[in-house]
């Protein structure tokens, strides 16, 4: 099993607390697809979710800053 560690994380995102969130975030849009048996038993989303972030290609992502009232 691949452990990913706070730098490995960060060489994609500008922290760690990002790149956490960013994983988590594209988890859940992972959950919402359906999978087969064989995928349902490979891997958990969030270890699909850290290891495309830290992968070479990686998820493209921006951040929108919050609106002020």
């Amino acid at each position: 099993m691949q452990v990913y560690t706070p730098s490995d994380v960060t060489k994609r995102a500008a922290n760690k607390y990002l790149g956490v969130l960013v994983a988590a975030k594209y988890a859940r849009l992972l959950n919402e697809f359906p999978r087969t048996m064989n995928e349902a038993r490979e891997k958990k989303l969030t270890t699909r979710a850290l290891e495309d972030l830290t992968n070479e290609d990686g998820i493209e992502y921006r951040v929108i800053p919050r609106r002020t009232r």
